[in-house]
């Protein structure tokens, strides 16, 4: 499944203003990166990646429309997966965004 190209396109809107953004074709999607550090991404299964503090998954998993980030079988504690219903509207979108970008902010540069 390719990437949803109309998130990418709200993606790049919320992510205009920002500074230090680039984007990079990664496991299938496309993600975003803040110096570096990969924030968001528009998943190639489906849905938005987002990069969150590792002690923060468990809480935010239990959340409707989120589900914990499974890689090579096993789940990647400090990311997530939202699932379209969870970010229909801008400000549901802007939220997931501005928690990944603040957590790759937090993150020393590559």
């Amino acid at each position: 499944m390719a990437y949803d190209e109309d998130l990418v396109n709200r993606l790049r809107e919320l992510l205009a203003a920002e500074r230090g953004i680039d984007e990079k074709r990664m496991f299938g999607g496309l993600a975003f990166l803040i110096n570096g550090n990969m924030a968001v991404a528009a998943s190639g299964g489906g849905g938005l990646m987002v990069r969150v503090p590792p002690e923060d998954t468990a809480a935010l998993v239990a959340r409707a429309h989120v589900e914990p980030m499974i890689m090579a079988g096993r789940e990647t504690r400090g990311w997530i997966r939202v699932e379209d219903p969870g970010m229909r509207t801008k400000r549901q979108l802007e939220s997931w965004v501005t928690r990944g970008i603040d957590y790759a902010r937090s993150l020393p540069p590559k």
